[in-house]
C-alpha cells in the first residue's frame, strides 16, 4: 500500500496539511503525523537514561518564580500590625519583585554567588574555620599576589598560604621565602583587616583587581623584603563557591538603614529581593558543591527538589506559619539556616537516588507544558513519592523561610527604632523609577545569557 498524495497549504500563519492516503495506511501515517508535527513544534529532545531529569533544569530556577512570589506575599502576613499596613499596600510589588534578583543573573557576573554557598568545598561540618563575617573571611579566602621586577608572581597571602587566628595572620610557604628569605612571618589581624576593608573589599564588584604593592608590604614593617615588587593583585576566591551567608548579613544592615532612614523606596525593594536570598538558604542544593546533582549522576535533582516538587502540591501546604519573631542575632541565625540546609543534603540525593532506581522506570518522567514549551519532566506520582519519601522537607523548608522572612523584616525595623510606617510612602518619581528598573531586569533577562552557573 502506497500514500497517494502529499501537499501543503499555506494560508497566513498558519499551514494546513492535506493528505490523501490509501485506505489501509490512513491510520498508521496519520498518528505518525502527530507525533513529528509534536516534536517539531514543541523542540522536544530525547532524553538519556543518565540525563534523565534535564529538561526541567533547563527551564526551573531557585524556588520556581511561583515560589518565590509566594514566599514574599506570605511572609507579609507574619508582621505585626504596625508593618502590616504599610506592606500590604506594596504587597503587589514584595510579590512581583521576588524573582529580580534571578533576573539579575543575566545582567551581571556578581549576582550568581549571592544565591548559594558550596560550603563543603572549605571543610567539614559545622565548618568553624569559616570567618562568619565578611572582611575577615575575605582576608581568609582571597589570594593576594606580588609580581616581582623580574616578572615573577608570588602568593603572599591566601587560605593554602596563611592561617588566621583571633590575633595575627600566620604566613608560610614558597612565596614567604623569595619575599623575605625566611620560612614564616607573621602581622596583626586588625592590620590586615583594615588592609582588606579599604583595599579589597571596596573594589571587590570591581573589573581592576589590582593593589597598591608598597602599601600592602608596608604591613611587615618588622621584616625587609629580599625582593623589588613592581605591581600586586588579589583574586577573590570565596564568590567562586558562593556567599549567601554574608550576603544575608549585608541585606540586614540594608533593610535596618532603610527603616531608619524612611525611605519606603529601599524598604519595599530591599525587602523583596532580601525574600529571595532567605529562600535560597532555606534549599539544601544551595549550600554544596554537588548543587545538581552533576558529581553522583542525578543531573536535574536541584530543579526537582525545589521547582517541580513544590509547585505541583503548593497548594497542599499549611502556610500558616505564626507571627514573625525578633531575631538578637541576626549574624548567627542566617547561619544557622544554612548549616540546617547542608545537614539535609545527603538525605536529598540518597532518596532520590533509591527511589530512581526502586520506582517504575515508565512512570517517572511524563510531558508537561511550561512557559508555552513541552517538556520532559518528573511525573505527579513520581514527585510526590520523592517528596514523601523525603517526610515533607520541602514544605518544611518552605514555610520555615516564610517566617524566617518575616522575622528578618521585623528585626530590621525593632533595631531601626520601630519608625511609623504609616508617614512615608511612595511618591510619583519613586514608581516610575521602579518601572524602569523592572523593564530593565526584564530586557536582561529575555537576553538569554546568564552569568554563572545554572542555579
Amino acid at each position: 500500500m502506497t500514500v497517494d498524495l502529499i501537499f501543503f497549504i499555506f494560508y497566513k500563519k498558519s499551514i494546513f496539511i492535506r493528505v490523501l492516503f490509501s485506505f489501509e495506511m490512513k491510520k498508521i501515517i496519520f498518528f505518525l503525523t502527530i507525533i513529528t508535527a509534536g516534536i517539531l513544534t514543541s523542540g522536544y529532545v530525547l532524553y538519556h537514561e543518565n540525563d534523565r531529569m534535564e529538561a526541567c533544569a533547563a527551564t526551573c530556577e531557585d524556588w520556581g518564580f511561583v515560589g518565590h512570589r509566594l514566599l514574599n506575599r506570605y511572609a507579609v502576613f507574619t508582621l505585626p500590625p504596625e508593618m502590616m499596613v504599610f506592606y500590604k499596600k506594596n504587597i503587589e510589588y514584595v510579590t512581583e519583585h521576588a524573582v529580580d534578583p534571578d533576573k539579575r543573573r543575566y545582567a551581571t557576573k556578581y549576582e550568581a554567588p549571592r544565591h548559594y554557598i558550596d560550603i563543603d568545598h572549605w571543610g567539614e561540618y559545622p565548618y568553624e574555620n569559616i570567618p562568619r563575617r565578611w572582611t575577615p573571611a575575605l582576608a581568609k579566602f582571597t589570594d593576594v599576589f606580588i609580581i616581582s621586577n623580574e616578572n615573577d608572581t608570588i602568593q603572599l597571602f591566601g587560605n593554602e598560604v596563611s592561617k588566621l587566628d583571633d590575633y595575627k595572620f600566620t604566613l608560610y610557604g614558597e612565596g614567604i621565602q623569595k619575599i623575605f628569605g625566611k620560612d614564616s612571618t607573621i602581622i596583626y589581624r586588625d592590620n590586615y583587616i583594615e588592609f582588606v576593608q579599604k583595599n579589597i573589599e571596596r573594589n571587590i564588584y570591581k573589573d581592576d583587581k589590582s593593589l597598591n604593592a608598597e602599601k600592602l608590604l608596608a604591613l611587615f614593617s618588622q621584616e625587609t623584603p629580599q625582593i623589588t615588587s613592581v605591581s600586586a593583585y588579589f583574586d577573590d576566591q570565596l564568590s567562586n563557591y558562593g556567599i549567601i551567608p554574608w550576603h544575608l548579613q549585608k541585606m540586614q544592615k540594608q533593610l535596618t538603614n532603610a527603616f531608619t532612614e524612611k525611605d519606603a523606596e529601599e524598604i519595599i525593594r530591599i525587602s523583596a529581593d532580601f525574600g529571595h536570598y532567605v529562600g535560597d538558604a532555606h534549599v539544601p542544593l544551595h549550600t554544596t558543591t554537588n548543587y545538581n546533582g552533576q558529581l553522583t549522576n542525578q543531573l536535574g535533582i536541584h530543579a526537582f527538589w525545589e521547582s517541580r516538587v513544590l509547585e505541583l502540591f503548593i497548594d497542599e501546604y499549611d502556610t500558616f506559619v505564626g507571627k514573625a519573631d525578633y531575631i538578637d542575632y541576626p549574624k548567627d541565625y542566617v547561619w544557622d539556616v544554612v548549616l540546617a540546609s547542608h545537614v539535609l543534603v545527603d538525605s536529598v540525593l540518597n532518596v532520590e537516588k533509591r527511589l530512581v532506581r526502586d520506582f517504575p522506570k515508565d512512570r517517572q518522567m511524563c510531558f508537561d507544558e511550561r512557559l508555552d514549551r513541552t517538556i520532559n519532566t518528573q511525573c505527579e506520582e513520581f514527585a510526590r513519592a520523592f517528596s514523601e519519601e523525603m517526610q515533607g522537607m520541602v514544605e518544611q523548608r518552605f514555610t520555615e523561610a516564610i517566617h524566617a522572612l518575616g522575622s528578618l523584616w521585623y528585626t530590621a525595623w525593632v533595631d531601626a527604632g520601630q519608625p511609623d510606617l504609616n508617614k512615608i510612602g511612595l511618591n510619583k518619581k519613586e514608581k516610575e523609577a521602579q518601572k524602569e528598573l523592572k523593564e530593565e531586569l526584564n530586557k536582561a533577562a529575555n537576553s538569554g545569557k546568564i552569568f554563572g552557573r545554572q542555579h
